[in-house]
């Protein structure tokens, strides 16, 4: 496994399991399925309604605390202060554990100042290992690595070959931010899975499309938490390290970025509409 030193010192795997959509029935044998494949990153969040999941997973697997690297994030209903501050707890008991290496901002949306005052406090309380933000673009992460005392050790956002946020990546270098990526298959969009740059590629390694997409973005210097429910595509999924992409290759894959979403823009008014609903 190839490890990230966060800006703290705090060292990540730069390979991880995402738990998102994941069935909170299934999570638990999932995340045990990951474990045992070799994952020690497992990333979950309270909006995906699986803590509880990745928890008993944690409790029952028979690898070491220490060795595991848990991230979860903070909804936005649980933005502010107060709100921030107690669903941190009910996190942790949710997930087992006495300390959470990684908390994130789920959303720049409601009273994330406040949000991160609280993620502040239990980092210098030990409580959090490191703390960081998710779907922060360039303009609202410099603004809030400006303004705080603690710069946000990891950002992760929107990161595969269609969506590379080239310039967000320079901005998150420049800042000491690591670039953490969600979607890297971008959920198969695009027919991402079909396409025949990056699959002559693979069949040049002997490498499925998935792992030349996952080799791409490593090499890339950004962390990747691809997820699967399927134990034999967890394992596939983990077998990266042992080729690397020439640089001919990598520059056929950048090519690929169209600089611009497969899902949604965090500037359309209707999707903010549509994500602070939901933290209502």
């Amino acid at each position: 496994m190839k490890y990230v030193t966060l800006n703290n010192g705090v060292k990540m795997p730069i390979l991880g399991y995402g738990v998102y959509q994941v069935d909170p029935a299934e999570c638990e044998r999932c995340v045990l399925d990951a474990i045992s494949a070799g994952y020690r990153s497992i990333d979950t969040a309270q909006a995906y309604n699986n803590e509880e999941g990745v928890g008993n997973a944690i409790e029952k697997c028979g690898v070491q605390r220490a060795e595991l690297f848990i991230t979860t994030k903070v909804w936005i209903s649980n933005g502010g202060y107060e709100k921030a501050k107690a669903s941190l707890a009910d996190s942790l008991k949710k997930l087992k554990t006495d300390y959470i290496d990684l908390l994130l901002i789920h959303q720049p949306f409601n009273d994330y100042y406040g949000t991160y005052r609280a993620m502040t406090e239990a980092y210098k309380a030990g409580r959090i290992r490191a703390i960081g933000v998710s779907n922060f673009y360039p303009d609202r992460l410099i603004d809030f690595c400006q303004f705080q005392e603690v710069v946000p050790a990891v950002n992760q956002v929107e990161t595969h070959p269609f969506q590379q946020q080239k310039a967000a990546h320079d901005i998150m270098k420049k800042y000491g931010v690591q670039h953490e990526s969600w979607g890297p298959f971008a959920e198969g969009r695009k027919d991402m899975f079909t396409n025949p740059v990056i699959k002559a590629i693979g069949d040049k390694y002997g490498k499925s499309v998935a792992q030349v997409i996952l080799r791409f973005l490593i090499q890339s210097d950004v962390v990747v938490i691809p997820k699967s429910t399927h134990k034999e595509r967890m394992i596939e999924n983990f077998n990266v390290f042992d080729f690397a992409l020439a640089a001919e290759d990598m520059k056929a894959v950048a090519a690929l970025d169209e600089s611009e979403s497969a899902f949604f823009s965090h500037y359309d008014p209707q999707t903010v509409e549509f994500l602070t609903g939901l933290g209502k």
